[in-house]
């Protein structure tokens, strides 16, 4: 079995139909933007571009220090996708460090003797928990595309997993929706609760046992974590909580490169991500779908109709044929190509709602799918990286293997655990995406990447089932010209096919615009919260301009664009 060390490069086949381009190399801006869900990371992104590292080189330092400090949506004992774009020779590439199912998973291990899935085992404690993929996705990246030591490069996150950070809103107001699972492990609680409480707003939180897994992997690469000691440690207390894993599982990971989903756009190009990401063919298909409509010349009613009718659609597709490639025929051609997208675009209404309903079809006759973080980044030589990284739900299992420091995710809910029941998001899945061992869940992660001649977007965000939307949108209001600040801050809507409805953030229509979304059959569900947590970075070459954002919706972000001397 390959290991990290050795890259596999898979392919997703894609199809001439599609107006692809190459566009040229660009020569790099001179500075460096990094945009990131926390402070602190993006101060150790800067920190290792400052030291000699390129853009893949802060990738791997952003990403780890995401995992020290905003332990709720992403980790060490999670995954993600890492979308880079080298400036040098035009290439790019997904890399994909999703988790895989446990080698002893099945098909209805979540079942109880009545078919029904039980919430609790998919969703808290070790048996929620694949095989993470983070930890090989850094060794990964730092050995095939970085510059510096992997020591060197990890060295940040060490040091705020020894010394600590300090609590913030965002970790207290997510830690209140897992407090009363994190309590069932009284020693994982200690870490994040000390004294069994939420802790308040500028508590330091130390994390000496994951320091010391940080150092082994810093120091011994993949078998740092995937064989020796914390490997053990990692079998032995997950499975004396309930767990599934062996040595076996995690000797046998591997991290894979994928072909990204490129498609075309109003004179832009897009790279973005391919499965097990669900999030490139959505986003393509909903491109597709809108291409001939001038959206500009759309009030904001027919506007969010017609990108709701295709949302609904692209969930549709999602839902009935999306899963790990590796185990699935994913028909890409079809889904992708401009005669599928003018099928669908036929039952399209502007006068009219299609109902969900109506769009239902047969699984039988096909063939056999809100915790996240985000980050974008650019260095001076205008090489280019969007990273999504998850641990599934706030605090992934809420588990943590004794003597590790490794949060665990819970993302073996984003398997389809029956055919067409809904996981912790909502969405829902058929065979495609039903569990098997070593097989990589569907994901709704979509890092991006936009150009044209004159300009560049990196963008991406959390936020489960609403991350295709939101990238959509934003990728949107780049291309009609906004900056980073109006791609992350603009209010959000969203369609998933099932349930059947609109959600809007509150503010964003008024009761009369809303009324009229109803008058056309849609029903409109105005959300208590906002979501979310996009961080963009753009290059505007016309202008000589370098701009980076975080989502406002959140206090804890960091952007900044630095010139390094």
């Amino acid at each position: 079995m390959l290991s990290c060390r050795r890259p596999v490069l898979r392919a997703i086949a894609l199809v001439s139909v599609l107006s692809f381009f190459s566009l040229p190399a660009l020569a790099g801006p001179g500075r460096v933007a990094v945009s990131s869900a926390h402070e602190e990371a993006t101060a150790a992104g800067l920190e290792i571009l400052a030291a000699g590292g390129n853009a893949f080189d802060a990738a791997v330092a952003v990403s780890a220090a995401l995992a020290v400090v905003e332990p709720a949506s992403s980790g060490i004992g999670g995954g993600g996708f890492w979308l880079l774009h080298r400036a040098e020779d035009d290439f790019s590439v997904m890399v994909d460090g999703r988790e895989t199912a446990p080698s002893a998973a099945s098909r209805d291990m979540y079942l109880d003797e009545d078919g029904e899935v039980v919430r609790d085992l998919a969703i808290n404690g070790p048996l929620a928990a694949g095989i993470p993929g983070a930890p090989a996705a850094w060794v990964h990246l730092a050995g095939n595309y970085g510059q510096l030591p992997l020591a060197d490069v990890l060295a940040p996150a060490i040091r705020l997993a020894e010394d600590g950070f300090t609590v913030d809103a965002k970790y207290q107001t997510l830690l209140n929706f897992r407090a009363h699972v994190m309590l069932r492990w009284p020693e994982t609680a200690e870490i994040f609760m000390p004294g069994g409480e939420v802790p308040d707003v500028g508590t330091r939180i130390r994390q000496p046992d994951l320091a010391n897994t940080l150092r082994l992997l810093a120091e011994q690469g993949f078998d740092g974590f995937y064989r020796g000691p914390v490997a053990e440690k990692l079998v032995a207390g997950t499975n004396a909580a309930g767990g599934i894993w062996s040595l076996e599982d995690l000797a046998a990971y591997e991290v894979v490169e994928r072909e990204v989903i490129r498609t075309g756009y109003r004179g832009y190009e897009l790279l973005t991500a391919s499965p097990p990401s669900s999030g490139g063919i959505a986003i393509a298909q909903i491109l597709n779908l809108i291409e001939p409509y001038d959206l500009e010349a759309l009030d904001r009613v027919g506007r969010v109709h017609l990108l709701a009718e295709a949302m609904r659609r692209a969930y549709r597709d999602r839902a009935l044929y999306l899963g790990d490639p590796d185990f699935v025929d994913i028909p890409v051609a079809m889904l992708l190509s401009s005669d599928y997208a003018a099928g669908l675009r036929a039952g399209m209404r502007m006068d009219r709602a299609t109902p969900s309903a109506a769009l239902a079809a047969d699984p039988s006759l096909l063939p056999e799918s809100d915790n996240t973080t985000h980050f974008s980044l650019m260095d001076a030589e205008g090489n280019l990286v969007s990273g999504t990284l998850t641990i599934n739900l706030p605090y992934g299992a809420a588990f943590v293997p004794p003597g590790t420091g490794v949060l665990l995710n819970n993302e073996m809910d984003d398997f389809s655990a029956a055919p067409g029941v809904p996981n912790e998001y909502g969405l829902i899945g058929f065979e495609a995406n039903a569990i098997e061992p070593d097989k990589r869940m569907l994901s709704s992660m979509s890092p991006t990447i936009v150009k044209s001649e004159d300009r560049v977007a990196v963008l991406g965000t959390p936020g489960g089932a609403r991350i295709i939307t939101m990238v959509l949108l934003g990728i949107l209001d780049f291309i009609e010209g906004n900056d980073p600040e109006s791609w992350v801050s603009l209010p959000r809507f969203h369609h998933q096919y099932q349930p059947d409805e609109i959600s809007l953030e509150r503010g964003f229509l008024s009761d009369e615009e809303i009324a009229e979304l109803e008058a056309l059959g849609h029903e409109v569900t105005v959300r208590a919260r906002t979501w979310g947590n996009m961080h963009g970075v753009m290059w505007d070459r016309a202008n000589d301009r370098v701009e980076a954002a975080h989502d406002p919706r959140w206090d804890s972000g960091g952007a900044e664009v630095r010139e390094l001397r």
